[in-house]
């Protein structure tokens, strides 16, 4: 019987919720959770030890994370790697790619996840992981589990592959020459979109071109001399008791911070929460991410109007398109309420 592990959160890994979400990595012979199941769904392979993390430690302690939970594996017999069903928690398919990718490259056995697509996990590791298109919350776990066991049973069994879209993952870009049943040459093929297309007919392109979303370029300012400019950043920028409680990686939530009475933002008061970089330079003066000192200058110069009263604040790395647009929209009403003509968006 092949032997398989299985990569959990702190939540699914019963260790607790948010408040546990710094919980540093275990591994625990048998089965936790969702592992149960996995093990009953998978015919070929039987869940020997969980790996449980906390997402925030993932996120914020990447490298120390990855490195222990490869030590874990090092003494451990396994033909398989699962992870999750992340679903559309974005901290936690973050995790599950992360390690996934880790323990690929480091010994070569096939690793799968799960997750909703509008997971931050998905853009990022697709590529290099098997991730099945999931549901959006818990109440699909058993569904995208069998879904995982029965690929995972499949690949044990060094079964032959159907394309992603017929297996049930996210293509990962990776394109093989196979022969049709139906020996259609390709200028036959194409000849017979080309006419459904110009009779307005449906029709699958064999070839499909992601879209881009393009934002028009805004027109510039006539006279920044009398503009009011206002200051977001994906940065991470926040108070030092991060009020908003914004998530260090793959971000739903913003905030948004008086400024008002300050020439510059100070350490101690204010810190980087983003896990995407060194924090120390950030944390020290946070003005190197916000550069409220130097636009208090160029207020006082009269080079521009004013500063807006408030900065905004999320944490880019990891954040979906989707979710950066929700937050983008939520910001502008305020910045259009407040008659704001300029937007400095800084990151890192």
């Amino acid at each position: 019987m092949k032997k398989a592990i299985l990569y959990l959160n702190q939540f699914f890994g019963q260790i607790g919720g948010e408040d546990k979400a710094d919980f540093a990595p275990v591994i625990k012979e048998g089965l936790v959770g969702p592992a149960t199941e996995l093990d009953k769904k998978l015919n070929n392979a039987q869940v020997t030890h969980t790996i449980i993390c906390g997402d925030n430690f993932m996120g914020s302690n990447q490298d120390e994370a990855v490195e222990t939970i490869l030590g874990f594996l090092e003494d451990k017999e396994f033909d398989i790697f699962f992870a999750g069903p992340a679903f559309q928690a974005g901290r936690y398919g973050n995790a599950c790619g992360v390690i996934c990718k880790a323990v690929k490259e480091k010994f070569g056995v096939p690793v799968i996840s799960s997750m909703h697509i509008e997971n931050p996990g998905v853009e990022m590791f697709k590529k290099d992981v098997y991730i099945f298109k999931g549901g959006h919350s818990a109440a699909k776990m058993r569904k995208d589990i069998k879904t995982i066991a029965k690929f995972g049973d499949k690949l044990l069994n060094n079964e032959n592959l159907l394309p992603a879209e017929d297996e049930g993952y996210f293509p990962r870009g990776i394109r093989h020459q196979v022969w049709l049943d139906s020996n259609t040459p390709a200028s036959d093929r194409v000849v017979d979109m080309l006419i459904k297309k110009l009779n307005g007919e449906t029709f699958e392109t064999e070839l499909p071109i992601p879209k881009a979303d393009r934002v028009p370029i805004a027109s510039p300012i006539k006279d920044l001399s009398k503009a009011t400019i206002a200051l977001v950043n994906t940065g991470g920028i926040v108070p030092v008791d991060n009020p908003d409680r914004i998530q260090s990686a793959s971000a739903t939530r913003w905030g948004r911070y008086d400024i008002s009475s300050m020439e510059r933002l100070k350490s101690g008061e204010f810190k980087t929460i983003h896990a995407g970089f060194d924090p120390a330079a950030a944390d020290a003066d946070p003005n190197v991410i916000l550069p409220l000192d130097a636009l208090r200058v160029y207020e006082k110069e009269g080079k521009i109007g004013k500063v807006h009263e408030y900065f905004y604040s999320t944490v880019g790395t990891g954040t979906t398109q989707a979710e950066a647009a929700r937050m983008g929209k939520e910001m502008s009403e305020y910045l259009k309420e407040a008659n704001v003509d300029g937007v400095i968006l800084v990151s890192t």
